[in-house]
């Protein structure tokens, strides 16, 4: 049972010893020139220039200065991703030299001192592997199992958690029900298909880690959204509360029991905003929670989080927080995000959550898929014309929490608590 335990320090919110702090990148979105994935062949219709990736931040060519800072930020671990369609770009046939060049990423992290967790999938596929049908296919999971067998015996010395897919439940909603992520379907049926196909995929790719190496520690990473009445009254709540706990079970939960409970060590959660329920002519609709929107509207709820963590601890696996943060050019605003996430973070784990690590999203502002380059959710700043690098005030305020190990008590009145939630 999970209970309120007291703060032992009252000059900084600690959080637990060995906690890792650090920051996200997605391969597809930061390193630039992906040209042998469906990503970059669809993002080739875009009218706009701005929606296609092109350079992206030239993470590839700058990965060593793109670590150096994050050393110099304090950070103690980095989540990655390798990017499938370079290694992998026919089928069975397997790039040399791609290995070579995300084994000196992963030994740039390790020189800087920094643990890694690597994502083996980050939306983008393939081309050939879209053209057979992408994860529609019966074999997809085959094709992903044999990807992961060849990759992991050469890299698998550099890191230290492992995501198979991220965010399975996102990428099947935005490609196959609403259609902004390639292939554009709108079809429940594949919807349906490719879900279960991701969930066979991971247990056979975490299977294949622990047969490579047993003390390999693998999970997903999973886009996870708090659920809630927008009504008090009971008459009102009841039928709100149903909804949102059904909606909660598909969109946050579903994945475990299909993929099979077992084959996750960890949970990594990725949290950025909340939805309430509410009652409109008898039926429930949804608004986001929090008054404070940033840059693309969402409401800022960090209470949210704080909720999820408590419901997720009755997993009993360890969790971390694989993504969290917040499209904005304010940076006061930055700073208030990650402080009141983060207190709830500390919150949550004052009553006994097992959260072992914060990674926020993202290192560097990047290529937003299909929101395009506008969206700047970076903790450091990336000048796209120049792809100068400078890190934001926001950044600094995030060492300060890295070096204590927690918030210090002078850092809380930097947020104001809007958005927090109550």
């Amino acid at each position: 049972m999970i209970e309120d335990q007291p703060i032992t320090d009252k000059l900084v919110l600690k959080f637990p010893q060995n906690f890792l702090w650090g920051a996200a990148t997605s391969a597809f979105q930061v390193e630039g020139n992906v040209r042998n994935s469906d990503w970059w062949r669809w993002e080739q219709t875009a009218q706009l220039p701005s929606f296609r990736s092109g350079l992206a931040v030239d993470h590839y060519n700058r990965f060593r200065e793109d670590f150096d800072l994050a050393k110099l930020l304090g950070h103690n671990t980095h989540r990655l991703g390798l990017e499938w369609s370079r290694i992998e770009p026919a089928p069975g046939e397997f790039d040399p030299a791609e290995i070579t060049h995300y084994k000196e990423v992963l030994e740039a992290l390790k020189e800087r001192d920094m643990k890694v967790m690597l994502t083996l999938h980050h939306f983008s596929n393939p081309a050939w592997f879209a053209d057979q049908g992408g994860w529609e296919n019966t074999q997809a999971p085959n094709h992903f199992e044999r990807f992961v067998r060849e990759v992991a015996p050469q890299l698998g010395e550099d890191v230290n958690l492992w995501v198979t897919i991220n965010e399975p439940s996102s990428y099947t909603k935005s490609a196959y029900i609403v259609g902004d992520f390639p292939p554009q379907k709108k079809d429940f049926t594949a919807f349906l298909k490719v879900f279960w196909n991701m969930a066979r995929a991971h247990k056979k790719a975490a299977d294949t880690l622990h047969e490579i190496d047993p003390q390999s520690k693998v999970g997903i990473t999973n886009l996870v959204v708090a659920y809630d009445s927008y009504h008090q009254h009971p008459l009102l709540k009841g039928p709100e509360k149903v909804a949102a706990k059904i909606t909660d079970f598909l969109a946050n939960r579903i994945f475990y029991p299909l993929s099979g409970r077992d084959s996750h060590d960890f949970l990594g959660l990725n949290y950025y905003m909340g939805y309430s329920f509410r009652l409109k002519a008898g039926l429930p609709t949804m608004q986001f929670m929090g008054e404070e929107k940033n840059d693309l509207g969402w409401g800022i709820y960090p209470k949210g989080l704080h909720d999820l963590l408590v419901r997720f601890s009755k997993f009993d696996k360890p969790i971390y927080i694989t993504e969290n943060g917040i499209p904005t050019r304010d940076e006061n605003q930055r700073t208030r995000f990650l402080i009141s996430h983060l207190r709830e973070v500390h919150r949550a784990i004052q009553k006994g959550v097992d959260v072992r690590g914060y990674l926020h999203w993202s290192l560097l502002d990047n290529m937003e898929l299909n929101l395009g380059f506008d969206p700047r959710f970076g903790l450091i700043e990336v000048d796209f014309e120049t792809r100068n690098r400078t890190p934001k005030p926001a950044s600094y305020v995030y060492k300060q929490i890295i070096e204590n190990n927690g918030i210090p008590q002078e850092l809380l009145k930097l947020s104001d608590g809007r958005g927090a939630g109550n």
